[in-house]
């Protein structure tokens, strides 16, 4: 996959334009969002010696919502005030084909996408980064992603942050091996209290700016809003034996383990425990149901491939928070990983990522979450 193929365009420089100072082994590409996290980074850097340059991507909004995207212009300001250039980098068609397509398609489908791990692996440390590598000659990265990039001796590892509230290797995963040597994360020991600290010492025009809570293609607003008119089809809604007890409001606006808004009382707790894009229906279990000790994944991203060998005992992770749980390896192959957890894990979502860990919380690997058709297995 070649970035050449989705017609990425670099505008002209936002301020003043790049020039390097330092020789190649010292300079830096910072990927900015306009955020608080990715603005310290650049001072970080160009506080410990670095040739920094900001780039921004600047990415298409998939409907007609009034909130920013990644691609503001707070960026380019606190370049300007950290006297560092700037450029903004059109990734639009990649942005569009790569991430909101995939995104569209995974709900049409049942499925829970992740579209930030997939512009992590699929646009930001691959395409643009090979843009960067050819346009600047910069073959270092870094981004204000919570996560460690560990050298040792010849190895290198990518690690979860200090700030286990923040981290954010399970969106990291999928970076390719060869690349974690020039991949630098400056905030992998920090609080995001120091690094609000910080912004605010240096008075960053962007020390107090909130935290993204949404999707950036929706601007910040409900996710529904990207989907499009197919996302509100409705259909039946049937218990775990498909007997039809309702009806629901369009499989898009469900998700495996939901229990709110499902618009129908039971006499104990349910949820969404499956969902069926081709009967166009949502069905509702128990939690017992809903949970189950094997998960797979397909996809694979092996950054430690020698332990992924089976009864090997990994930590993994079925969302993005909450601690990695004990499991221990079924089966692997180049392409897939199936573990069993110690105990039965609630609501594993189709789409959703495994991120397995060892025991010094470094990443093994990671893939896209798939659920077999039959009954969950929900022994402990």
């Amino acid at each position: 996959m070649s970035h050449g193929a989705y017609d990425m365009k670099l505008l002209p420089a936002t301020f003043s334009p790049w020039t390097a100072t330092q020789s190649a082994d010292r300079q830096v590409a910072v990927l900015m969002s306009g955020g608080v996290d990715s603005s310290v980074t650049a001072h970080l850097l160009k506080g410990a010696g670095w040739d920094v340059l900001g780039i921004t991507m600047k990415i298409p909004v998939a409907c007609s919502a009034s909130g920013r995207g990644c691609g503001g212009a707070d960026a380019a300001f606190v370049c300007n005030e950290l006297g560092i250039p700037h450029y903004f980098l059109d990734v639009t068609r990649a942005f569009d084909e790569l991430i909101i397509r995939r995104f569209r398609d995974a709900y049409a489908k049942g499925e829970t996408p992740n579209p930030c791990a997939d512009c992590n692996s699929l646009l930001k440390f691959s395409l643009v980064w090979d843009f960067l590598r050819e346009e600047f000659r910069i073959t270092h990265l870094a981004t204000g992603h919570y996560g460690r990039i560990v050298h040792d001796g010849q190895k290198v590892f990518l690690r979860r942050a200090d700030d286990r509230e923040k981290d954010q290797s399970y969106f990291l995963y999928g970076i390719e091996g060869r690349r974690l040597p020039d991949l630098i994360l400056p905030l992998g020991d920090l609080t995001k209290r120091q690094v609000r600290a910080t912004a605010s010492e240096l008075r960053l025009s962007v020390a107090q700016k909130p935290e993204s809570m949404e999707l950036c293609f929706a601007g910040e607003q409900d996710y529904r809003l990207a989907l499009g008119a197919d996302a509100d089809r409705p259909g039946d809604l049937t218990d775990m034996q498909g007997r039809k007890i309702g009806e629901h409001k369009g499989i898009a606006n469900y998700t495996i383990g939901q229990r709110r808004g499902l618009g129908f009382a039971g006499g104990k707790p349910l949820y969404v425990s499956r969902i069926d894009a081709l009967r166009n229906t949502v069905a509702l279990g128990t939690k017992e149901e809903v949970s189950t000790r094997i998960v797979r994944a397909t996809h694979l991203n092996a950054l430690l491939p020698e332990k992924l060998t089976p009864n090997v005992k990994l930590f993994g992770k079925i969302r993005s928070y909450g601690e990695p749980q004990p499991c221990r390896i079924v089966e692997a192959t180049p392409d897939r990983v199936t573990v069993e957890f110690d105990r039965a894990q609630f609501a594993p979502c189709p789409g959703q990522r495994l991120v397995l860990y060892d025991e010094q919380d470094n990443v093994v690997a990671g893939g896209t979450i798939q659920i077999d058709a039959g009954p969950a297995q929900t022994q402990d």
